[in-house]
């Protein structure tokens, strides 16, 4: 436990020594322009991964609510040619070789007098493939993912003019893990790296955002579980989000998470630390050739340990084996073209050698249970995710954007993943010989995972 010690004893000394210094030099902020919503008011942070890139809104509808739209549309090829088109290991697909709708997100913000909310729906495969490894539902009776599937975000909550704003929420919201954005419309690259796609997109309970300046968030959560609708156990899920954007051309952020999330397993503890540096070196208006430049930086660690698992270290037979979670990716892009195009490179890599975070394989590969029959797994030759069991990626990917107006942007992507052990889909696919779900698979057949995957992808996404 000493190191869960350090990392939280560095997350309150970032705190308050954050509040110290930014409280002191804070100026008055008229009660009009404080903070209402979920950003950092006074700081453009249009270009940075994981915003909004919008300048401003188009809605003058009424003052009390501001309306949202989201849409991606996109075709992704793989190289591997599956023969069921099935993606395997991303959060972001769900098809191959086929136009998909991924999201189609609309709802909004409400406010009046202090109170407020937010609400955006969840149509398309994500509202599939988002969770991937949630046990929650198996936990007691009704169908929590099905309830709430077709949500992406549903909370209410009050906001007080103090310093610079203090909300307090409670709901279904992002969860702020890393630096990518759930909505891809606010993302530098598509297929997000092993680090943000195998982290929390949501959490569901109550939040607490503090700004204590127009520059600094402090964010404590008490919530379900590590992405679930429900609690594995009986405790729930505590964490904390510290933002801090000195200017609009720096942000640094940290994300911490402690919980109980094996199912059945109250004994086993887990922690997980995400932090991001991000940093605008390069900025130029009236560029003829490039107006800006800018990278992101995360790095991610976590453990569980206790309920047969070791944290760090191999315990043996008594203590289990070690399970951790070691990442990191980092991401650069240019924009161009006053400001119309954005080429991005970038990638990452992550190692756990419990796979207690990895996205498990789908069809006959899944390890997870069978909603028809729970005691069974849902693919009958799952994939093995038993502690122990080692699991290594890593990932690179470059694209271009058009970027024709703040609210469409056209997006080709080139991305190669690999893993150290069979885990994407190959050529004979994860459902059947035929890549059917009304043929049932034989003795002599087998899900068709290898180690590495390059696709295409093209996307249309729309924000208004």
């Amino acid at each position: 436990m000493k190191a869960l010690n350090t990392v939280i004893l560095c997350f309150l000394c970032l705190a308050f020594g954050l509040l110290g210094t930014t409280a002191a030099g804070q100026r008055d902020i008229p009660d009009s322009q404080k903070i209402n919503l979920d950003t950092l008011m006074f700081i453009d942070q249009s270009w940075a991964n994981g915003s909004d890139r919008r300048k401003e809104s188009i809605w003058n509808i009424s003052p009390y609510f501001t309306p949202s739209v989201i849409l991606d549309i996109n075709y992704t090829y793989s190289f591997n040619h599956p023969i069921d088109n099935t993606v395997v290991g991303s959060t972001a697909l769900a098809r191959n070789n086929e136009f998909q709708i991924s999201a189609l997100h609309f709802g909004g913000d409400f406010q009046y007098k202090g109170a407020r909310a937010r609400f955006m729906t969840q149509l398309g495969t994500r509202s599939v493939v988002v969770p991937r490894n949630d046990y929650s539902p198996y936990r007691g009776q009704y169908a929590l993912a099905t309830a709430y599937r077709y949500l992406s975000e549903a909370y209410a909550g009050y906001h007080w003019n103090k310093w610079s704003g203090i909300n307090v929420d409670a709901g279904l919201f992002m969860s702020y893990i890393g630096l990518n954005s759930f909505y891809q419309p606010e993302n530098w690259e598509y297929q997000a790296s092993f680090t943000s796609d195998n982290t929390p997109w949501f959490f569901n309970g109550v939040r607490i955002q503090i700004f204590t300046s127009p520059y600094l968030k402090i964010e404590p959560w008490l919530i379900n579980g590590w992405q679930s609708y429900g609690k594995f156990n009986s405790m729930p899920g505590f964490g904390g989000n510290i933002t801090w954007t000195p200017s609009d051309r720096f942000k640094l952020l940290t994300n911490n998470y402690f919980g109980t999330d094996a199912a059945g397993l109250p004994q086993r503890k887990r922690f997980h630390s995400d932090n991001s540096l991000l940093l605008r070196y390069y900025q130029n208006e009236t560029g003829k050739k490039i107006q800006r430049c800018a990278f992101s930086l995360t790095i991610d660690v976590g453990f569980e340990k206790g309920g047969g698992v070791n944290g760090f270290k191999d315990g043996g037979t008594s203590r289990g084996p070690a399970q951790y979670f070691v990442s990191a990716m980092a991401y650069h892009r240019l924009w161009f073209g006053k400001d119309k195009w954005a080429w991005t490179i970038g990638g990452g890599w992550m190692k756990n050698p419990g796979r207690y975070l990895v996205l498990y394989p789908t069809g006959q590969a899944s390890p997870l249970p069978n909603a028809n029959n729970p005691s069974q797994t849902e693919g009958n030759f799952p994939f093995s995710a038993n502690p122990g069991d080692p699991f290594e990626g890593w990932d690179y990917s470059t694209n271009l954007d058009y970027m024709p107006n703040q609210s469409l942007t056209f997006r080709v992507e080139y991305v190669s993943r690999h893993a150290s052990v069979p885990y994407f889909a190959g050529r004979g696919g994860v459902t059947s010989p035929n890549g059917y779900t009304t043929s049932l698979p034989n003795q002599d057949w087998r899900p068709d995972l290898v180690k590495s995957e390059s696709r295409m992808i093209m996307a249309v996404l729309f924000r208004i």
